[in-house]
């Protein structure tokens, strides 16, 4: 690659008290494949009181910025607000991407006409490849990041793995940073209606860690409920619509329970039971958290 064929690349990752997976990711950042002297990484802290600027620092390629307002969406507006690059790349503290993740993530970018996003494969990896958790189970079958799937059905890409170029922002907007969960959907469905391209790259590939607690389970699930009754809130033309999603929640789950027990990545009977038992945690706090926002609590941070 030559600096004169290749645009400058800002990469955006928001952090809040992840300064041990954070570190992980800068080193691999440090090291692609695409020339440093045509990239930036611009680290967003949303509050932390963990010390990360003591972690960008280790890093050349890297700087800090800070962002108060609490949200990943608010810290990413804020990368962007400092960003130089034409292209912007969007991952996350606890992503771990390949190293030749910014030069393919270009390469995608520019190979379709008017491509508004590109969005990569993202693949959940567990802490002992040959003993997950219950949870880490659950999340690689029901809350993976089916990128591709995402883009062909709903028309976005989740910004774990995601690239745009600045000229597209500037025309489609910031995200909204009042959501504290499905801005990245929000903003790609914006990308859609305003006429623009979005594709699927595989090659551009980063990996994630499946969460393996309850209590990260809990966190994620809680997010991304308040994201979405946030959504729904705005999107909805009468109130009707937002009960019929909390009535909806209260829907038994046969179904689930055939999937679980004909589900062929379940291997014996344990599995399948802790399987069960995490899908009925989740469904507990989803449903919860739906009653919880409906009479006027606030959305609660991830």
């Amino acid at each position: 690659m030559t600096e004169l064929t290749n645009p400058f690349v800002s990469v955006i990752i928001p952090v809040f008290n992840d300064s041990k997976r954070l570190e992980i990711c800068l080193k691999i950042l440090q090291e692609q494949t695409y020339p440093q002297s045509l990239y930036e990484i611009i680290v967003v802290d949303n509050g932390s009181k963990e010390n990360i600027e003591a972690v960008v620092n280790q890093f050349s390629q890297a700087t800090i910025a800070h962002e108060s307002r609490q949200g990943s969406y608010a810290a990413r507006n804020k990368g962007i607000s400092l960003a130089k690059g034409e292209i912007i790349a969007f991952t996350d503290s606890d992503c771990v991407p390949a190293t030749n993740w910014i030069e393919n993530g270009v390469k995608s970018l520019q190979s379709v006409p008017n491509c508004g996003l590109a969005a990569g494969r993202i693949d959940l990896f567990f802490k002992d490849a040959n003993n997950p958790t219950p949870v880490e189970l659950y999340e690689s079958i029901e809350m993976s990041f089916p990128q591709q799937r995402s883009l062909e059905k709903q028309n976005y890409g989740v910004t774990a793995n995601l690239f745009t170029f600045k000229s597209v922002i500037d025309s489609v907007g910031l995200f909204d940073d009042t959501l504290k969960s499905c801005g990245d959907r929000q903003w790609g469905q914006r990308v859609f209606a305003a006429g623009y391209k979005q594709i699927y790259a595989d090659d551009v590939f980063i990996a994630h860690p499946a969460r393996d607690s309850f209590d990260e389970l809990y966190k994620r699930v809680t997010r991304i409920v308040g994201g979405r009754y946030d959504l729904l809130k705005k999107n909805s033309k009468s109130s009707l619509e937002v009960i019929k999603d909390l009535l909806m929640a209260f829907k038994p789950p046969f179904r689930s329970f055939y999937r679980i027990w004909s589900n062929e990545k379940l291997q014996g009977n344990k599995q399948k039971l802790q399987f069960t038992f995490v899908m009925l945690f989740v469904r507990y706090v989803s449903t919860w958290e739906r009653v919880r926002l409906q009479f006027g609590g606030e959305p609660k941070r991830g």
